[in-house]
C-alpha cells in the first residue's frame, strides 16, 4: 500500500466534571478536550500512540475534514496509513491542550460560574497540567498504556514529563527538536511576543471578547516574532535573500523586501484564526517547563523515574532548540542507564525542521515506529 493519508476525519469532544488540579493550585472543572484519533485500537489495547502539539497546533493532527478539505492535518505527512507512523499498525491519538483555542476549554470558552468567557481569568496552565488531563482522556479511551508518546518542541516536552509524570504508562518516547528547558534567550522572544500582544490598544486586559474586539496588532507582531525564530539564516536567506518587491528602494516604511511581505502575510493570517490569550497561556507554559528544578537543576535525578525507552531527534540549523540541548536530555537518560537512540539531523530548515518532510528523518522515525511494532508483535 503506498503511503497516503488518513482521508477524512472528525473530532471528538470528552466532557470532564470532575475538577483538574493545576500546577499552580487553580482548579478547573467541567471542562472539555478537543480530540482525534486514526487507525484501529487493537484488541489488546496496546497499539496506541499520543501525538502531542506544539504552541500554534491543535488535535488536527492529520487528515482533512469533509466540509474544509483545504485543512490538512498539522502533521499529515507524520501519520497515516505507510507514513512513519503508520495508522495500519497504530491507533493514534491527537488531543487539544487546555487552554486552546481550536475545542478544548480555554480563554474563549463559557466560564460555568460567571456565564461569560474566562479571558483573562483563565488559570495558568503548564506542560504538567496538559499530560495529567492527557492520561483522563486516556482512561476514558481504554488504554491504560501508549505504545509512544510523541512530539515536537513543546509537543516533545510533554513526550517527556510523559515518561516523569507516568512512567509505567508509557513505552516509547519520541521527542524532536527540543530542550530540557528553555534558555534565556528563549524566555525573552517568549516575553516580547508577550507584551506585542498585552499592549495592544484592543487587549483590554486579556477581556477583548465582550468588547467585541481582537488585538490583532499584537498577534501580528508576536507570530512574526516568533516565526523568525523558527527558520534558520540559511533558509531565509535561500528563500529571500534581498529581494525587492519593487525595482528599486521606495524610501520609506512600507513592504518592500521579500521578507517583509512573507513575515506580514504570516502574521495577518495568524491573527485571524489564534486567541490571543491562548498564545500568552501556551508561551508561559513553554517558560516553566523545567522538570530538573525540583530536583536543583539536576536533569539526572528529574528522568530517574523514567522506565521508557527514547529516540530524541534534532536539526543542525535548529538554534531555537538546538543539538546541544537534546544531547544534555541524551546524557542525562545515558547516567540514569535508559536505552535511547539519539539522531542529529542536518537540515537547512531551522526549527521547523520537525514539521517537514525531510527524507533522512522520517525514514528514521518510520524505522522507529516499525521496531515498536515489531516488539509488540513478539
Amino acid at each position: 500500500m503506498q503511503s497516503g493519508s488518513v482521508g477524512f476525519v472528525t473530532p471528538r469532544t470528552m466532557r470532564f466534571e470532575e475538577p483538574l488540579e493545576l500546577s499552580s493550585g487553580a482548579r478547573i472543572a467541567d471542562y472539555d478536550l478537543c480530540y482525534e484519533t486514526y487507525g484501529t485500537l487493537n484488541a489488546a489495547r496496546d497499539n496506541a500512540v499520543l501525538i502531542c502539539h506544539a504552541l500554534n497546533a491543535s488535535h488536527h493532527v492529520a487528515g482533512r475534514y469533509a466540509d474544509q478539505p483545504g485543512q490538512v492535518g498539522w502533521w499529515d505527512n507524520m501519520i497515516g496509513p505507510g507514513q512513519p507512523v503508520d495508522t495500519r499498525r497504530f491507533f493514534v491519538v491527537g488531543v487539544n491542550n487546555l487552554g486552546s483555542c481550536f475545542g478544548s476549554t480555554g480563554p474563549m470558552s463559557v466560564n460555568p460560574a460567571t456565564g461569560r468567557p474566562y479571558g483573562a481569568s483563565f488559570p495558568v496552565v503548564t506542560v504538567e497540567d496538559w499530560v495529567n488531563a492527557q492520561a483522563r482522556l486516556a482512561d476514558r479511551l481504554g488504554i491504560a498504556r501508549f505504545a509512544a508518546v510523541m512530539g515536537g518542541s513543546l509537543g516533545a516536552m510533554q513526550a517527556l514529563s510523559w515518561t516523569i509524570q507516568y512512567p509505567e504508562r508509557i513505552g516509547h518516547c519520541v521527542a524532536i527538536a527540543t530542550a530540557p528547558r528553555l534558555s534565556a534567550q528563549n524566555i525573552a522572544f517568549n516575553d516580547v511576543a508577550r507584551t506585542a500582544i498585552r499592549s495592544d490598544p484592543d487587549f483590554h486586559g486579556g477581556d477583548y471578547y465582550s468588547k467585541g474586539v481582537v488585538p490583532r496588532g499584537g498577534l501580528r507582531v508576536a507570530r512574526m516574532i516568533g516565526h523568525i525564530t523558527y527558520l534558520s539564516d540559511d533558509d531565509m536567506a535561500e528563500r529571500f535573500g534581498r529581494l525587492l518587491r519593487t525595482p528599486d528602494y521606495a524610501f520609506g516604511y512600507g513592504v518592500e523586501f521579500e521578507v517583509e511581505s512573507y513575515l506580514r502575510y504570516q502574521g495577518d493570517k495568524f491573527a485571524e484564526y489564534f486567541d490571543a490569550n491562548t498564545y500568552l497561556l501556551i508561551t508561559r507554559a513553554l517558560d516553566y517547563f523545567d522538570p530538573a528544578r525540583a530536583f536543583g537543576g539536576d536533569l539526572v535525578q528529574a528522568l530517574a523515574p523514567a522506565q521508557a525507552r527514547f529516540l530524541l531527534v534534532s536539526f543542525t540549523t535548529d538554534w531555537r532548540f538546538p543539538p546541544a540541548r537534546a544531547r544534555e536530555i541524551v546524557e542525562a537518560l545515558v547516567v540514569n542507564e535508559r536505552e535511547v537512540t539519539y539522531a542529529e539531523i542536518d537540515a537547512p530548515h531551522g526549527h521547523d525542521a520537525f514539521l517537514l518532510e525531510e527524507p533522512r528523518y522520517h525514514r528514521l522515525v518510520g524505522a522507529y515506529f516499525n521496531n515498536i511494532a515489531a516488539e509488540r508483535a513478539r
